[in-house]
């Protein structure tokens, strides 16, 4: 099964199960398939062993507690080529890509019994955040082998106690042993956790700043309106999906209203697409802004492109 089909079946299954009633149509149309294929992935999760219940006319829900347990493997069975496959369109995403590694770590968790568990790569991500819940369900200490450091360029062991992960897993929130200071480390730059049996010994130190919608944290948050085009909205939840939350639309135009720990997420984001956004009621950030593309400028300036 390719990737795009699962997450459909996901996705049908998460209205399925919403407060709200949809028919079948209503379920294709908001989806993009036919009412056929709706009912075909209906038929999947029965013989998976989920109750579907017919409330009324065409209208599905999916029952509360599965008949006697789902079997997964039935509702979705790899066969060896497939888990493959499946693990290499995965690894194709970018690494700030909030479902990159959650997709490891559910398949893997779903599958450990078949096929796919074998190309799940025990130093992946998926390996590391697991690994990292542990510790902090059990409040336990770890090291992190041989991590790389983006602000020192430096690759050496730290001594840390996890206590919280980022909204989409790309960082873990940890308190630094040696540094004495909270700190958040990228997932995709450790080596290896290594878990210890040391109990945490700072937690009243643990704290998290607040985190935007561009994953950059810090404690003041500071407020950023953009009006942008349908292209622009596409783009910027395709790389900031957590940014449809704070997206309302406007005749046919998209307003971004939301709130940013550090002017530099969605000024790189303004910067590459200028034509198809304009800052709205926003002094401070459009103050921002205006000295980074001077900056920019002049750096051009000084490294004119080569002839």
């Amino acid at each position: 099964m390719d990737q795009p089909k699962l997450e459909r079946m996901l996705r049908l299954m998460k209205l399925l199960s919403s407060n709200v009633d949809y028919t079948v149509d209503e379920l294709a149309r908001k989806m993009g398939l036919s009412f056929k294929t709706v009912y075909r992935y209906l038929d999947s999760f029965k013989a998976a062993g989920f109750v579907v219940n017919k409330l009324y006319g065409s209208v599905y829900k999916l029952g509360l507690m599965p008949v006697q347990g789902v079997d997964l493997e039935r509702l979705i069975y790899f066969s060896e080529e497939e888990a493959y496959l499946v693990n290499s369109l995965i690894d194709q995403l970018t690494p700030s890509n909030s479902l990159k590694s959650n997709l490891k770590s559910k398949l893997s968790a779903i599958y450990g019994c078949t096929s796919i568990a074998d190309y799940v790569d025990k130093r992946s991500n998926a390996a590391h955040v697991e690994a990292l819940g542990k510790a902090i369900a059990n409040k336990r200490k770890v090291i992190l082998k041989n991590y790389e450091s983006g602000n020192t360029h430096s690759i050496r062991d730290r001594y840390v106690e996890p206590f919280a992960f980022s909204t989409d897993y790309i960082e873990v929130w940890a308190y630094d042993l040696e540094d004495h200071k909270n700190k958040t480390f990228k997932v995709n730059r450790i080596g290896e956790v290594q878990a210890l049996e040391e109990g945490w010994s700072e937690e009243t130190f643990h704290h998290k700043d607040g985190v935007d919608i561009f994953h950059l944290s810090g404690n003041t948050p500071h407020r950023v309106r953009l009006r942008m085009s349908h292209y622009a909205k596409n783009l910027l939840i395709e790389e900031y999906p957590l940014a449809e939350k704070d997206l309302k639309k406007e005749a046919d135009l998209w307003l971004l209203d939301t709130q940013v720990y550090n002017y530099a997420g969605p000024c790189r984001f303004y910067a590459g697409l200028m034509q198809e956004i304009s800052i709205v009621d926003s002094p401070e950030f459009m103050d921002y802004v205006r000295k980074y593309l001077l900056k920019s400028t002049l750096l051009q300036d000084c490294f004119p492109p080569a002839s």
